[in-house]
């Protein structure tokens, strides 16, 4: 295990985490309805910003199995993720340069940036396996979450001051605060990646393939075509999957609705906000705390302990009435949310085999980002047809009962077994190119 590698792998989550909480979840929403859609009415506003979410997610869907098997054949994860980032970055960095009325220009930046960063976040999921042995797995993958939390609330805190409180940085309107918001993400997101961009992973290729990207792209291709007929030899690895697809979906809802909600039952914004930044910093203690415990316990028990508090969390949040329940869940969501979302990755990448994480990670993030759309319609149906929000967010108990359920009957050992079995397999096939995992690395840079 290369420990440069494993910390610059750690740091990644630091620096891409700030996309995720200043731009996705605080910032760019109200800066889209109020800015860049300006001229048009609220609805239509929302509308476009739907479908431009769905169309970056769809590209993503579409681009990262292929790339991801492309990855795995040259052994060059690390190359594909310093692509995806920079394309991240400097999306993000044209945000700054939206003016009223640039709706158009803000939903193709959001479609680049979301490829970026939901792209460049298969590769880096993928590197763990190159990284660690299993044994480690809970731990680093934890410890990648944790630090994201904290990486991601410390600049949000910064540009919450810089949009709330311009003048203390010597900025003449909450507008220009939105703007350097989105250029300190860019510079932060840029700054923090270059230790993966120096460190990352290098597997060799495989042996006897075309050295050039359009050889790599039709074998590719072809390598694909044969990862969805095979994936009925790994029925462990299915079962997680589908799992997943339920318990995942009702995760990215709560995240998704958890601010409308709290909207339409009168919390304030400022508290909304101040109760995004408690789930940041909840969430990095928790999570490393959580994650060790992963690793003496076992992942399975740990997220199937994380789901089952999701679903108090639901519960509560059906009954809840005042800005200070809404601090209490939100507690309660940095204490489970890193943690669910990174044991659930190393249970990936142990299900997986080693020399096949790029399209598996492709493949898991594109029938994921398919099913999450099924979370925020049974919200919304539900609460349409019961007049009542309270009813949509209870609605959500489904998908994690559901998802529980299928990861009771996940053999975690007998799934372990399996990928290994696959990857001697494929040193056979590839001329003995594939490494063991953990093992017969090079740290590029």
């Amino acid at each position: 295990m290369e420990k440069r590698a494993v910390k610059a792998w750690i740091m990644y989550d630091w620096a891409n985490s700030a996309y995720a909480t200043t731009v996705l979840a605080a910032v760019l929403p109200v800066f889209y309805a109020s800015v860049a859609a300006a001229t048009l009415d609220a609805d239509t506003a929302a509308s476009y910003l739907a479908y431009t979410h769905s169309i970056g997610m769809l590209c993503v869907a579409l681009l990262t199995p292929l790339l991801g098997t492309i990855s795995d054949l040259s052994g060059r994860k690390g190359d594909f993720l310093r692509v995806f980032a920079i394309i991240g970055i400097l999306a993000t960095l044209g945000f700054s340069i939206v003016g009223e009325g640039d709706w158009l220009l803000a939903s193709v930046l959001l479609i680049i940036s979301t490829i970026g960063f939901a792209g460049g976040n298969t590769f880096y999921d993928a590197m763990l396996p190159d990284l660690v042995p299993i044994e480690r797995r809970e731990m680093v993958s934890s410890k990648g979450y944790a630090y994201g939390y904290i990486g991601g609330g410390l600049l949000l805190a910064i540009n919450l001051l810089m949009i709330q409180q311009p003048s203390w940085f010597g900025l003449s309107s909450t507008l220009a605060g939105t703007r350097l918001a989105f250029i300190s993400v860019a510079i932060w997101w840029l700054l923090f990646s270059i230790p993966i961009f120096r460190f990352a992973p290098r597997r060799p290729a495989a042996r006897d393939l075309p050295q050039s990207w359009t050889g790599y792209a039709r074998v590719g291709v072809r390598r694909l075509r044969q990862t969805f007929k095979q994936m009925l030899r790994f029925p462990q690895l299915i079962r997680m999957l589908v799992a997943f697809w339920f318990f995942n979906d009702g995760i990215n809802t709560i995240i998704l609705m958890a601010t409308i909600y709290g909207t339409s039952i009168g919390i304030g914004t400022t508290d909304l906000m101040l109760a995004l930044l408690i789930t940041q910093f909840v969430g990095f203690p928790c999570t490393l705390l959580l994650g060790a415990w992963a690793q003496r316990w076992g992942a399975k028990r740990v997220l199937l302990v994380s789901l089952s508090v999701y679903i108090c969390i639901v519960i509560l949040g059906y009954f809840m009435t005042e800005a200070l329940h809404f601090y209490i869940l939100a507690g309660l969501v940095g204490v489970v949310q890193g943690v669910s979302q990174s044991t659930a990755r190393s249970l990936f990448s142990n299900l997986m085999p080693s020399g096949r994480t790029g399209e598996y990670f492709g493949f898991v993030n594109i029938t994921g980002k398919f099913s999450s759309i099924f979370g925020p319609f049974v919200f919304g149906l539900v609460g349409q047809l019961t007049g009542s929000s309270r009813w949509g967010i209870l609605s959500l108990i489904f998908f994690f009962v559901a998802g529980i359920a299928f990861l009771l009957t996940v053999k975690v050992q007998e799934g372990i077994t399996d990928a290994k079995l696959a990857d001697q397999e494929d040193q056979k096939q590839w001329g003995g190119r594939v490494p063991k995992v953990g093992s017969d690395i090079n740290v590029s840079g």
